[in-house]
């Protein structure tokens, strides 16, 4: 892992302090994450990925962002009952951080950096769908679409791929991206 991003300061939900260097060695899976959003079910999705792949070196990191219409607006007490209660989640959540425009999480600067471009759909309808409502005014090229987009990281620390929101995460590019990471 790139020693700048490995040395990001990061905070639990429970508040307590973190870096992706806790996740040394790991294939993971950063996801921006919100409760009040149509792609809330990926939940269930990220869930069976981190139960199948855990005990192969593997994790989803959850970091709820409320960018995107306001669809995440709890705090982190709420936002960790939630995911607990409605999706059972039990890979690592982390305390709700900016990921698009000012103010930016560190993070998220580093993520974008290294894979400015998410892979799509081959429809690319939620982007579409998203410009007609006027939700995507003033979004750089690079920016974050919406919630749920996906970064996988591999062992060495590369961020080696990025999966727009609607990609589901058990969509096969997902799969085959973090397979191809933990044969490495």
């Amino acid at each position: 892992m790139s020693d700048t991003l490995q040395q990001i300061p990061l905070r639990r939900i429970d508040g307590s302090p973190s870096r992706l260097a806790d996740f040394a060695g790991e294939v993971l899976l950063v996801v921006n994450v919100a409760s009040q959003c149509g792609l809330t079910p990926q939940y269930t999705g990220l869930q069976a990925l981190y139960e199948r792949y855990k005990d192969r070196g593997f994790a989803v990191l959850g970091f709820p962002a409320n960018e995107f219409a306001a669809q995440e607006p709890g705090s982190n007490d709420e936002i960790a009952q939630f995911c607990e209660t409605q999706f059972s989640v039990t890979f690592p959540m982390f305390e709700k951080i900016v990921v698009k425009g000012e103010g930016r999480h560190q993070l998220y600067d580093a993520l974008v950096g290294a894979q400015p471009q998410a892979r799509t759909k081959p429809d690319g309808q939620l982007a579409a769908r998203l410009e007609a409502k006027g939700l995507t005014a003033g979004r750089k090229p690079d920016d974050i679409l919406w919630n749920f987009e996906k970064f996988v990281i591999g062992r060495n620390g590369a961020v080696v791929a990025r999966f727009a929101p609607d990609v589901a995460p058990d969509d096969p590019a997902v799969i085959e991206a973090i397979e191809a990471e933990l044969t490495t």
